[in-house]
């Protein structure tokens, strides 16, 4: 399967080819500080291939020192992408930054204990398809 990406300004674009193993909502502080939000939403594959098609001199890596926790960002606009983690054996790809179908659904919550306080019950608030005017 190949799915394709790029941040939010269009700067850097990707592709993966291969299967994603999993789909996991990390609430850890790491992750919601890397987001801005409640959580990560990262797809894993030990198998699937990255391929820049553009941009890829705009990728920004980050390692948080001390800890496993890694992103890559466009150097623009800030968005997060793919990254090669545990010395390339694993591709973790934020899921907002696909342009293509997310071929799973999550698998999970992980690092609950540190979910926000505000984070929950969520589905229960009203929804509205633009900004309510």
């Amino acid at each position: 399967m190949t799915h394709t990406g790029q941040c939010l300004c269009g700067a850097v674009r990707f592709e993966v080819r291969g299967d994603f193993e999993a789909f996991f909502l990390c609430h850890c502080s790491h992750c919601r500080k890397g987001s801005g939000s409640a959580h990560g939403a990262n797809l894993f594959s030990k198998s699937a291939t990255l391929r820049w098609l553009s941009g890829e001199a705009q990728v920004t890596a980050f390692q948080l020192a001390g800890t496993r926790h890694a992103r890559s960002f466009c150097a623009t606009c800030g968005s997060a992408l793919p990254s090669l983690q545990m010395n390339g054996t694993l591709l973790v790809v934020p899921a907002g930054s696909l342009d293509s179908d997310v071929p799973l659904r999550p698998q999970g919550h992980l690092f609950t204990e540190s979910r926000a306080d505000w984070d929950e019950a969520l589905e229960e608030l009203p929804q509205f398809p633009t900004v309510p005017g």
